[in-house]
């Protein structure tokens, strides 16, 4: 990596370590909140079943895009999903793309194929 891209991907990591999601159970989505929560990330969700649920849609506000945002809303619902041992529908495009991005072993067993 040249100098100027190292620097890029270092500033980035500073930016990442500054996002937090938080899981709003009652309206059953994760949030990110940018630039002071004027704006916001979310991954919506649905239970279907008792211990299933439906991941259904993840919105980035189009001038956050491209900076890894989602990343953090999908790995905090699949994370979700483990730790509740739950059975997750992927409905949404994007968490589809970051469980064949990241393909961990637990995420399998929690995923409707």
């Amino acid at each position: 990596a040249t100098m100027a891209q190292a620097a890029q991907a270092n500033a980035f990591d500073a930016s990442n370590s500054q996002i937090q999601v938080e899981h709003d159970r009652k309206r059953r989505q994760f949030v990110i909140r940018l630039n002071g929560s004027h704006d916001r990330a979310v991954l919506l969700y649905e239970y279907v079943g008792k211990k299933t649920v439906d991941l259904q849609h993840t919105e980035v506000p189009d001038a956050y895009r491209g900076r890894g945002i989602a990343k953090h809303l999908a790995k905090a619902a699949m994370d979700f999903v483990v730790e509740e041992d739950l059975k997750a529908h992927l409905t949404c495009w994007y968490i589809q793309k970051y469980v064949k991005e990241n393909p961990q072993p637990q995420y399998f067993e929690h995923i409707y194929q």
